[in-house]
């Protein structure tokens, strides 16, 4: 039995007709009554009932006909998946990342990403929401990893919230715990000197509001720093500073210290153009990231993430913007 003998014999099935089905299959008439008829004789039962001309299935058409439609549904969706597999092999992913996540996160998704689609060239953008959305409209870049919530009202734009993050304390770990507990309240902050983020970093913004909704201003031992720079300085002992829980992951010279309620929150998401097609690569990427979080264990994640995505759940892009809890979202 073969493929094509299945595909004329549902194209006769359907038509009712053996010149028409040859047409809609592209074969000369008598090639397709050869094969029907070679179909039949290794199956050993007539599929057609020819009275007079008028075709109708047998016992037995009836029986294969659901069957053949399923394995030649199949055949077309593994022809489907491999042709997309093979359009991954070479192509290029251009990737807008925040500096925390470029920091964190990133690292490891494209490490993964890499092993398993080695011909696909990556181009990182590091750079701000903002920023971001404004490449991403442009056309230079095919995805973003932004903060929520967009600042943008353009409804080409799509987003799909991949994960929840607690801000925390940073401080060096060749020193005590900032007060020798699990979690810190905002209110142990005042008069502690606090190494800041310089000005468009959104978790700036949100440390000074929390700040200042309890009641004092922050003395700011240096202020104006990077991501990195701002990390290094915490580490050489210069003050605390409130950052994104998983730029501490693979920093062994700092410990986070969750902050006590109510937590500063902020949400991670994918964005992406509605009017733009999605290339093969893109498509790849956005797959493997989804699937690279939701596999993440409790112990991955620590107790500072939440995936917001379920293995169920490929994380299609949200028709509504999402808010982000405490409302951050650009630089950091």
């Amino acid at each position: 039995m073969q493929f094509q003998q299945l595909a004329y014999f549902v194209a006769v099935a359907r038509t009712r007709h053996f010149t028409r089905a040859a047409e809609l299959s592209s074969v000369a008439q008598p090639s397709l009554s050869k094969q029907i008829r070679s179909l039949e004789r290794e199956l050993g039962a007539p599929l057609f009932s020819r009275a007079r001309g008028n075709i109708t299935l047998t016992p037995a058409g009836e029986a294969l006909l659901p069957l053949a439609q399923r394995i030649l549904t199949d055949l077309e969706t593994a022809r489907r998946e491999v042709a997309e597999l093979a359009g991954v092999r070479r192509g290029r992913v251009r990737l807008g990342a925040t500096p925390s996540l470029c920091a964190g996160l990133l690292a490891d998704v494209l490490s993964d990403f890499h092993t398993r689609f080695p011909g696909i060239e990556l181009h990182v953008e590091e750079s701000g929401s903002r920023d971001l959305i404004r490449d991403l409209g442009r056309g230079e870049l095919d995805l973003a990893l932004i903060i929520l919530p967009l600042h943008s009202s353009d409804p080409d734009f799509s987003t799909t919230p991949i994960l929840r993050e607690n801000l925390v304390v940073a401080s060096p770990t060749a020193q005590p715990s900032p007060n020798g507990r699990a979690s810190i309240r905002i209110t142990e902050l005042q008069g502690r000197p606090l190494v800041m983020f310089r000005r468009g970093y959104d978790v700036r913004e949100a440390t000074l509001r929390a700040c200042r909704a309890s009641g004092f201003e922050p003395e700011l031992a240096v202020e104006g720093g990077e991501m990195d720079a701002v990390l290094r300085f915490v580490e050489a002992g210069l003050g605390l500073a409130v950052v994104p829980s998983m730029v501490l992951r693979n920093r062994p010279g700092l410990r986070g210290t969750p902050l006590a309620r109510p937590r500063l929150l902020r949400t991670v998401a994918l964005a992406q153009r509605r009017d733009v097609e999605p290339s093969h690569s893109a498509e790849a990427f956005r797959h493997h990231l989804n699937g690279y979080l939701s596999s993440m264990s409790p112990q991955d994640l620590g107790p500072d993430l939440e995936v917001l995505l379920s293995a169920g759940n490929p994380g299609e892009p949200d028709r509504e913007e999402p808010r982000s809890p405490d409302g951050t979202g650009d630089r950091d």
